[in-house]
């Protein structure tokens, strides 16, 4: 915002003032000139005035070579007094040996006969030569003007002198014309300049009038706005420059839309990109960060601006600036920490001008931690499968490789050989079997067959089997006792799932609660609902999972105990497979264990209540 200007500061003043000190300093030179001229020639004219006449200076000069000193000094007091000037105070006579032969002034009489006390008289009779000065009298503050001047008589071929005439004369009526003329020149030149002011102001105005509306328009040009135009007013330098600034306003106007069209474009293509963008000036601060950047690096934008790229990348110590900006290789920044995983490759590039000058750096993020998850989890996973197939192929391959070997032929120990090949070609053939029902679920082929179904009826005979399975391993005494209790909720809940499906999420469930459930163990199945989601839970009272492994339980070959559950026969995907199925359905799945005291595992499906006509209908 404009500071308003007051009138004596503004350009219109100083131009009128300008030209009025001008005007008074011209006026000053030539009128000390002139008056110094005029001094200078006023009193010429008054030493002309107060010069004796010959006539004077010849009776002088007789007077003083006669004999009778007495008559001579009666004749030159009648001479003095005889001479009529007003401006000459006092006239003295001298002989050679000065003397005071005569003085004009009545007060003085006393003088003459005495020796001459002036320095300047004895000079002048010393010297033989006229001499003249202006003095200053402070007894009666008065300005004098003082001529000795040495008297000669003439004999033959030489000059004698004879003696001095001091004449004293008032310079007070010179120095008041003077007065009087520098008054007069005064007060025309304030006159003068009063009146070159008025005029200046005039003249300035029209000057300054087209200047002040390019200011006003450069100011709305500063703000944002062109829609103003500058008035011109004549095809002069100003006229010139009026129409400099119009065609500016409209060039800024047109260059402001195209830098703004531009940053819009890029503030558009930064904020849609999914990397992080950071641009540094030449020094390495942060001048810009899109969004993306901002989330990956968890900083506000605002925060770090002006902050150096090595500080916000946290690669200080590592890196200098110097090393971005001579190797621009791709950099892996890991940000992971024990509450998320976070891995970002940074690669850079030269902000750089045609003469080859460097004005910044950019820095491209590129979040690569799904990559390198997915990366981890393919090498585990062929990892696991290749472990997980080994183990049962080398023991299929020992086995036929002892029957070929002619165990064959042992009739007690050729059936317990194929018996166990058999098991474990089982065992591969279910692991093949999860791998290729993941692979479809993974790939989204896999397809559901949704059917309305009673979820408590269900349930029921999923646990109907396992209690069909306990009775019959009744008799077996190196089989695990265990038992099923059901707390159901009574009223019936109907829900939309795919049964097979879901028949196997629970078998896989209860085969890990009775793999892990001590002998005589309880093992309670519960259903309830609530406003919007049916739960199911199966607790047991086994070993439990180590709060650490709780993460990863759902995890593809997780095992919490890899040796006791390859041992009895799992593959580590049942509860993977399990997961899936269940988000498939819309549901989700979770665990809760406490250790050596057991686990709970909880499903919550998605419930509408349906009205009891919806079967009455057709």
């Amino acid at each position: 915002m404009n500071k308003k200007l007051h009138f004596f500061q503004s350009i219109h003043f100083k131009i009128a003032l300008v030209f009025a000190l001008l005007l008074l300093i011209t006026f000053q030179i030539v009128g000390a000139y002139f008056l110094q001229q005029l001094k200078r020639e006023d009193i010429k004219t008054f030493k002309q005035q107060t010069e004796l006449s010959s006539y004077v200076d010849n009776s002088l000069i007789h007077n003083l070579t006669k004999s009778n000193i007495q008559q001579a000094d009666d004749n030159i007091r009648d001479l003095l007094e005889d001479t009529n000037n007003s401006n000459i105070t006092e006239i003295q006579v001298v002989d050679t040996k000065g003397t005071v032969r005569g003085d004009s002034d009545v007060n003085n009489q006393d003088l003459v006969g005495q020796k001459a006390t002036d320095s300047d008289i004895k000079q002048v009779l010393y010297n033989a030569k006229t001499y003249t000065k202006l003095t200053y009298d402070r007894s009666d503050n008065k300005r004098y003007y003082v001529s000795i001047t040495p008297l000669f008589s003439a004999g033959g071929n030489t000059n004698t002198l004879v003696g001095a005439v001091y004449l004293r004369a008032s310079l007070e009526p010179v120095y008041s014309a003077l007065n009087k003329v520098t008054t007069i020149f005064v007060t025309a030149s304030l006159i003068a300049t009063g009146l070159g002011m008025i005029l200046a102001i005039l003249i300035s105005s029209a000057i300054t009038k087209p200047i002040d509306e390019m200011k006003k328009q450069t100011s709305r040009i500063a703000r944002g706005d062109y829609s103003g135009q500058v008035q011109i007013y004549g095809q002069d330098e100003l006229g010139q420059l009026a129409q400099a600034v119009n065609n500016l306003s409209i060039r800024v106007e047109e260059a402001q839309e195209a830098s703004e069209a531009e940053r819009r474009r890029l503030d558009s293509v930064l904020s849609h990109m999914s990397d992080g963008v950071i641009a540094t000036d030449r020094r390495g601060n942060v001048i810009i960060m899109n969004e993306t950047a901002s989330e990956d690096l968890d900083i506000d934008a605002n925060i770090a601006e002006g902050q150096s790229i090595l500080d916000i990348l946290n690669i200080r110590g590592r890196y200098t600036l110097r090393d971005l900006l001579e190797n621009q290789d791709e950099i892996v920044i890991d940000l992971s920490d024990e509450n998320h995983e976070q891995i970002l490759n940074a690669y850079f590039s030269l902000i750089q001008r045609e003469s080859g000058f460097i004005s910044g750096l950019v820095c491209v993020l590129h979040d690569v931690t799904e990559q390198q998850r997915i990366d981890r989890d393919r090498r585990e996973f062929v990892s696991n499968v290749s472990h997980e197939l080994r183990t049962p192929l080398t023991s299929v391959r020992s086995y036929i490789e002892a029957l070929n070997d002619g165990a064959w032929k042992d009739s007690q120990v050729a059936p317990k050989f194929l018996k166990v090949t058999q098991d474990e070609t089982d065992r591969m053939i279910r692991m093949i079997n999860d791998l290729l029902s993941l692979s479809r679920m993974d790939s989204g082929t896999a397809k559901l067959e949704l059917e309305l179904v009673n979820l408590n009826e269900l349930y029921n005979y999923i646990l109907d089997r396992f209690d069909m399975m306990l009775k019959n391993q009744q008799h077996n005494k190196k089989a695990k006792k265990y038992s099923i209790k059901r707390d159901f909720t009574r009223r019936e809940l109907w829900v939309e799932i795919d049964t097979d499906k879901f028949m196997q999420v629970i078998d896989n469930i209860m085969n890990n609660a009775i793999k892990y459930s001590p002998d005589g163990g309880v093992i309670t199945c519960r259903l309830l609902e609530t406003h919007s989601q049916v739960i199911l839970s199966i607790s047991d009272q086994g070993l439990g999972i180590p709060k650490k492994d709780i993460a990863h339980i759902f995890d593809r070959f997780f095992r919490v105990d890899k040796a006791r559950s390859r041992a009895q026969g799992g593959t580590g995907l049942g509860l993977a497979i399990s997961k899936e199925v269940v988000e498939m359905l819309g549901g989700k799945i979770w665990v809760e264990s406490i250790e050596n005291k057991g686990s709970t595992f909880y499903i919550s499906l998605p419930y509408e209540e349906y009205e009891e006509d919806l079967w009455d209908e057709g």
